[in-house]
């Protein structure tokens, strides 16, 4: 069985300025996941380097094939 998470979020960013999503999916491990691990597979999936925070809203757990999110559990590379 496969999960992703459904969510909103709000980064900010060490050098200024912010970024902002609403609906976005990454794959997380399982339906226990928490908001943390959720921003952190975010800001991973994406790459920020310079990301201070990542807050999520609106979290939905979904059963749903994993798409290959970058850090998450179906990555190659882990």
């Amino acid at each position: 069985m496969s999960w992703r998470a459904v969510f909103d979020a709000k980064v900010t960013f060490s050098n200024e300025g912010g970024l902002q999503a609403q609906g976005f999916r990454v794959d997380v491990p399982g339906p226990d996941v928490t908001d943390a691990e959720i921003g952190h597979l975010f800001i991973t999936s994406l790459d920020l380097l310079m990301a201070d925070s990542v807050v999520v809203r609106n979290v939905r757990i979904i059963e749903e094939e994993h798409k290959g999110t970058r850090g998450g559990p179906s990555d190659p590379r882990r």
